[in-house]
């Protein structure tokens, strides 16, 4: 049953390697997606590329209905499976000045730093503008540390705060993944037609 490293089936310097690997694994096919390039990802803003929404939205999926699959035919442990805790406020603060950083820089951090290893200068200057800002949020902490704790609501799913199943949750994320998909693919064929 998974976890592995969770149950012992190996040592923390496997699981190091193994990281290791489904990290670059991940850089890859971010990279073979376009990804690594700030105007792919820009175009999705301008509703001329629909790529980052569909390889993304469907990664998230899939992550989603493999766990809860493994979960019910018993492979997976979910308990073991550890979430971040929720920060309500923090994060939805968190969240639009990373959107807006995404969308005026076009790079996330991890776009960024495939940019930049794929020798993209604009990256580079994104990825060095993202460590200042780790830099200085480190060093600013203990006075924003009320902020960064705003909203905490421990370790929760989605479906402990609705009080709903896992399976509700995931066919709702389902059916809003259908929906989007088409609403961009119309927002696309309306305004996007020309391709930057």
């Amino acid at each position: 049953m998974a976890p592995f490293y969770k149950y012992g089936f190996f040592s923390e310097q496997t699981g190091l390697i193994v990281a290791l690997i489904l990290g670059i694994s991940f850089g890859f096919w971010l990279e073979r997606s376009g990804f690594g390039y700030s105007r792919k990802l820009a175009l999705q803003f301008y509703f001329k590329d629909n790529t980052v929404l569909y390889v993304m939205f469907t990664a998230i999926l899939v992550a989603m209905l493999g766990v809860l699959f493994f979960s019910l035919f018993g492979w997976l442990d979910i308990t073991k499976i550890y979430i971040n805790p929720t920060y309500i406020w923090a994060q939805l603060i968190g969240g639009l000045i990373l959107g807006v950083g995404f969308a005026i820089g076009g790079y996330c951090p991890g776009t960024s730093v495939v940019g930049a290893v794929t020798g993209h200068i604009d990256a580079l200057f994104f990825l060095g503008g993202a460590m200042t800002g780790m830099f200085v949020f480190g060093e600013m902490f203990p006075s924003i540390e009320d902020l960064y704790n705003w909203g905490y609501m421990g370790n929760v799913r989605l479906s402990d705060v609705l009080n709903v199943s896992s399976g509700v949750v995931a066919f709702a994320a389902v059916v809003l993944a259908i929906v989007m998909f088409k609403g961009a693919e119309w927002a696309q064929n309306r305004f996007g037609k020309e391709v930057l």
